[in-house]
């Protein structure tokens, strides 16, 4: 009976481990998406509404959601509340504080930080170049994403109820 309980249990944890991983390869374009998305906003804050920076970030921030609207906000509050602190530093420690609760990986993170470090330092124009570079960039990041979601979300699940089973029959 304690071995049936076991293994079990054992089945269990692999399948939920399989479904974790597969859950993290949907998240991944879904998250790329949201901040294409709020680096858009950002771009028209920016380019039509004529929004100083600090300020275009937290309107940006107000339409977010999730680790990508937190990422937003405390570059914003950090720009208010430490005026000796520079936006590309604000920038760099909201990516390092909120980065690991999204699936991103380092690819979307380079192009995040490079982003960081052109704005704030130059002209409108210049910005908005900038932030489409950046769209542009996450946009193939994204697609790529797809295609690993596409091809590794369904393997993770079945690897992972299979990797249970076979230490069920190792152990039994």
């Amino acid at each position: 009976m304690v071995k049936m309980i076991g293994a079990v249990l054992i089945l269990f944890a692999g399948t939920m481990i399989g479904f974790q991983q597969a859950a993290r390869f949907a998240m991944r374009p879904r998250h790329i998406r949201q901040l294409i998305h709020a680096l858009q906003r950002l771009e028209t804050e920016i380019g039509y509404g004529y929004t100083p920076l600090p300020e275009a970030i937290e309107r940006t921030a107000e339409h977010m959601q999730g680790a990508i609207r937190a990422m937003f906000q405390s570059v914003g509050d950090t720009l208010h509340s430490d005026k000796e602190c520079s936006f590309r530093e604000c920038w760099e420690q909201a990516a390092a504080s909120h980065w690991p609760r999204t699936a991103m990986k380092a690819p979307e993170r380079a192009s995040f930080i490079r982003l960081g470090s052109s704005l704030g330092i130059s002209d409108r124009d210049d910005q908005i170049k900038h932030l489409r570079l950046a769209v542009q960039q996450l946009q193939a990041e994204e697609e790529a994403a797809r295609d690993d979601q596409a091809r590794y979300e369904k393997m993770s699940k079945s690897l992972g109820v299979l990797v249970a089973a076979l230490v069920v029959i190792l152990i039994v």
